[in-house]
């Protein structure tokens, strides 16, 4: 249920491929995905995003019960995103909930189609977040709307995400993995110290 493509160039796809289950992840497919994102230091793009109109509604729903909820295993993707080399790109493909929101936070850049939703109920469910990700989203939105988003339980509408600087930019669905591409192409084509150089200073 996760597809990955390796481009000659560097350029890295995994694709969340589960629409019928709006994406939600099980413990098997979050592997998965941390193995990607492991083995990815040696690629110069990694791309995450996902078949159909949501990009993940995050825990698949009876794991969840069963302890995916609080396994470990969303802090080693989200950690093995991070420090990742060269550059990440979320492409939001629609709504982003739950635990699959620290991948998102983890990576460089998230773009993300106008329809999109974003909320982390945690507190509601009775759980803590995984460490890293208040962190994460603080540094991106600020303390005061992190705490909207994971105490105040609010969903938040793409275009306020943009304005709070959840997401980097709005991309109708039909150019989403076109934009991400177009975005990933200096850092393709430049050498790879030089991409992590960069991504090192800007940290």
């Amino acid at each position: 249920m996760i597809e990955l493509t390796k481009e000659e160039n560097g350029l890295w796809i995994a694709t969340i491929n589960r629409p019928d289950k709006a994406n939600s992840l099980t413990h098997a497919m979050l592997s998965e995905l941390a193995d990607i994102a492991e083995a990815a230091q040696e690629a110069r793009v990694l791309i995450l995003t996902g078949k159909g109109k949501v990009f993940s509604a995050g825990a698949d729903l009876e794991e969840a019960r069963a302890g995916l909820a609080t396994s470990d295993v969303w802090e080693r993707l989200s950690g093995n995103i991070a420090r990742l080399p060269g550059l990440s790109i979320a492409a939001l493909n629609g709504t982003l909930a739950g635990g699959a929101m620290g991948m998102a936070l983890a990576c460089d850049l998230r773009l993300s189609v106008p329809t999109a939703k974003f909320f982390y109920p945690v507190m509601k469910l009775g759980f803590l977040p995984q460490p890293s990700d208040p962190h994460r989203m603080a540094e991106l939105v600020g303390p005061s709307r992190a705490k909207l988003i994971l105490m105040g339980g609010q969903k938040i509408l793409a275009d306020e995400a943009l304005q709070f600087g959840l997401v980097d930019r709005l991309v109708d669905a039909d150019n989403l993995l076109e934009t991400a591409r177009e975005i990933a192409a200096d850092t393709l084509a430049a050498k790879p110290e030089i991409a992590k150089g960069i991504k090192a200073m800007c940290t």
